[in-house]
């Protein structure tokens, strides 16, 4: 296969993972016959930076070029610490969605037997958890109206019946493919916007008689991720409640570090790691690069290359049982290796196995 991929490193530790995720996807491209054409484009605050504007339209086009987007992280402290910035590299990321269409974010929460004990859950509470969070990424109080002076502000969670039926039926496909169980997640006993959202949900259930249907506050949900986090098998929810509830999963694997994600809808697909751009560690060569790898792994899955994904995911097993793992999940005592050296490890795994 011939594949055109837009790269977009973004800020902080983002070039760093972003090297060692295109080394493992030219190892797999090399072994597997496929070929693979890059263009590199900048976003977030590297972009703000550079020419004033966190998405620039020329970024915008590679996207349109491409196949699919490889995206590492935006962010910089200077806008964190400053509330009166207009312009931040967070909206850059928010511009790419809407502008690519992409509604629908696929968060894998899933975790590895050999690192349990990094969880600040009980082992016995999280152990063989395996679920999808799928969010809907371009409605919501994110997109919609805002007002803000010095004594009030608001933001409007708006949805219209077509963004969430079709989220929705995103969902529903997922869940058939896995273990045919869905859970909605909303706050309708509060929010109008929710009890939309569940009026569709119960108006599509008839379609799907081969799924099972839960419907669920999302404080509840938020709850029962902790404690019985083998409950779900795909979680559907709106933008800012699953904002919130991925990032909550993500802690249940004991690393953000390990947890990829892909967004998908109308235009180019978007694989990108669900973590930060961790600026204070860049250059320093101890950022963990698995969750940029396992997003390469969902991009080949994406174009249906399901031996090229399932590879890459056997070399990160790998890499985690043979203990060749960044700092912050290696074991105690356990020999240091650096985002470079990870990599390094997996493309060789690639090599030969």
């Amino acid at each position: 296969m011939n594949l055109k991929i837009a790269v977009l490193p973004g800020d902080g530790i983002g070039p760093e993972i972003m090297s060692q995720g295109i080394a493992v996807a030219d190892a797999i491209a090399e072994k597997f016959g496929h070929t693979i054409e890059y263009k590199e484009a900048i976003c977030g605050a590297a972009a703000i930076d550079r020419v004033g504007n966190p998405f620039p339209d020329e970024t915008f086009e590679t996207c349109k070029w491409a196949d699919a987007v490889l995206f590492a992280a935006v962010g910089d402290p200077r806008f964190d610490n400053d509330p009166t910035a207009k312009v931040r590299p967070e909206q850059g990321l928010l511009a790419m969605r809407k502008k690519l269409g992409l509604f629908a974010n696929i968060r894998p929460v899933q975790t590895f037997k050999c690192l349990l004990h990094k969880s600040p859950l009980k082992d016995e509470l999280i152990a063989g958890a395996d679920f999808i969070c799928i969010r809907e990424l371009t409605g919501g109080m994110y997109f919609g109206e805002k007002y803000q002076d010095n004594d009030k502000a608001y933001d409007t969670n708006y949805y219209t019946r077509p963004e969430i039926e079709r989220i929705l039926r995103v969902a529903y496909e997922y869940a058939r493919k896995r273990k045919r169980h869905l859970t909605v997640v909303d706050k309708a006993n509060v929010l109008a916007s929710s009890r939309l959202w569940r009026q569709i949900a119960k108006e599509l259930e008839p379609e799907y008689p081969d799924v099972k249907t839960d419907y669920m506050f999302v404080d509840n949900a938020s709850m029962r991720m902790l404690i019985e986090p083998t409950f779900f098998d795909v979680m559907v929810t709106e933008n800012t409640f699953g904002d919130i509830l991925t990032d909550e999963g993500s802690c249940i694997s004991g690393s953000m570090g390990l947890l990829p994600s892909a967004s998908t809808g109308e235009s180019t697909p978007v694989f990108e790691p669900v973590h930060g751009s961790w600026p204070q560690a860049a250059g320093k060569n101890i950022a963990n690069p698995l969750a940029q790898i396992l997003s390469v792994a969902m991009l080949f899955e994406h174009f249906d290359l399901k031996e090229e994904g399932s590879l890459i995911r056997k070399a990160v097993d790998a890499s985690l049982e043979a203990n060749v793992r960044t700092p912050e999940i290696q074991v105690e005592g356990g020999e240091h290796y650096g985002t470079k050296e990870v990599g390094e490890w997996i493309v060789n795994y690639v090599k030969n196995n």
